[in-house]
């Protein structure tokens, strides 16, 4: 009976509450529409007024450039990112990433799907632990934090961005953002199982980190941390297509193809190698015409104090020489024996001396290849995006960053 009365009377004030409001003259809104989104009497309300129209109104997204500690991630020691740093960041993101996407995808698609909080952080992110460094996290696929703001060049009427520096952009910022992004992409619409499968046996969740570059390419993957986990792997495929330098490409293409070609693999790189546009690929000059490779055979076990057989091809720039007083083993070491090296003068003599092979355990470019067809066939059927067009847009933007620095595009304001 109680319940029932209860409701009874909750009925009859609301009847109540509604008579009285029909008599009143409706509004728009009973809140306070007069306070500024903006705050006039901040110092940073410049800069501010240009994020809420470039960012907020927009895509609905945040730019958190002040340090925030509850933020932030406390088992680091940071740093706040520099004001001029960050307006600087702000602009590249939107010129390098916001706009490029919404070239190919429309207006809609970022609106939709990309992250709702950027979150800058002036220094790195070191985890003692593990020796690695954090470039950049993702939340929840709503924010990205990026690390490492302050070591950008600061902007000035005169600053000037090299091929350095935009190589620094692509790995401190910008190959993070793709990469978090095309996390956010694959949890919004699953990838083919396939991937997985294809290096299903050699993913390291726990020691990646200890592998080197001539390993995890040997192996089939486009980098260390793509050998960690397939999900990861998978999102490191697509943000390497879209910033990795052409150096960079092709010496994991090289690494990779060292240990032997399936059939048909030879055709598919000089494909890939088109698809990514490499410039002056037949350039004598370029690194990657001129090179040496050398054939690893032993490696120091500092457990038996003795070496292991090897096998495996190592590029000169990745060759250790490193020789060292070991005091288990009472002598000086070297940690790698290498014999047999052979020097190429261009990309095409290196492809034409790797030989076929049926070995059903050899990964190398076999299975990076696969992997790249399946990720990019993923990007195409699933958003109508392609990668390689992408990246096309991306490096034609920085071949020409300097000139939009220096345009109307790019505002940076004082603190008032």
């Amino acid at each position: 009976m109680k319940k029932i009365i209860c409701l009874l009377s909750m009925a009859a004030v609301v009847a109540t509450f509604s008579s009285c409001r029909t008599e009143d003259d409706l509004t728009e809104t009973i809140f306070d529409t007069s306070v500024p989104v903006v705050d006039k009497n901040r110092a940073t309300s410049e800069f501010d007024q240009w994020l809420y129209e470039n960012f907020v109104k927009p895509y609905n997204v945040e730019v958190q450039y002040k340090f925030s500690l509850p933020a932030s991630d406390l088992s680091f020691q940071l740093a706040p990112a520099d004001y001029n740093r960050a307006q600087l960041l702000a602009h590249m993101i939107r010129y390098l990433f916001y706009d490029v996407y919404t070239k190919f995808a429309g207006e809609e698609f970022m609106k939709q799907y990309g992250p709702r909080i950027f979150h800058f952080i002036g220094s790195t992110g070191y985890n003692a632990t593990t020796g690695t460094e954090v470039l950049g996290t993702a939340a929840g696929g709503v924010k990205i934090t990026l690390y490492n703001v302050n070591e950008m060049k600061p902007y000035s009427e005169n600053v000037e961005y090299n091929n350095d520096d935009i190589t620094v952009l692509n790995e401190r910022f910008f190959h993070t953002m793709h990469h978090e992004f095309s996390h956010i992409l694959h949890q919004t619409k699953s990838y083919p199982v396939t991937f997985g499968q294809v290096t299903s046996s050699t993913y390291d969740p726990l020691t990646w980190q200890d592998r080197d570059s001539v390993i995890t390419h040997q192996l089939g993957y486009v980098t260390h941390y793509g050998s960690s986990a397939t999900y990861e792997d998978f999102v490191e495929t697509l943000s390497c297509i879209i910033t990795d330098t052409d150096h960079r490409w092709m010496n994991r293409i090289i690494e990779s193809c060292c240990k032997g070609m399936r059939q048909g693999d030879k055709e598919e790189v000089l494909v890939l190698i088109d698809s990514l546009k490499i410039q002056n690929f037949d350039d004598p000059k370029m690194p990657w015409n001129h090179f040496t490779i050398y054939k690893q055979t032993k490696e120091f076990n500092t457990n038996t104090n003795e070496y292991d057989e090897t096998n495996r091809y190592v590029l000169d720039a990745h060759r250790s020489t490193a020789v060292e007083y070991n005091s288990k083993a009472g002598r000086n070491v070297a940690k790698y024996v290498y014999e047999n090296y052979r020097t190429f003068t261009s990309f095409r003599d290196f492809l034409n001396w790797v030989e076929y092979t049926t070995d059903d355990e050899v990964d190398g470019i076999n299975a990076l290849l696969k992997k790249i067809n399946i990720a990019t066939d993923w990007y195409t059927d699933r958003w109508g995006l392609f990668a390689f067009t992408l990246r096309e847009e991306v490096r034609y933007r920085q071949d020409h960053i300097n000139e939009w620095i220096k345009s109307d595009d790019v505002k940076i304001y004082d603190l008032k």
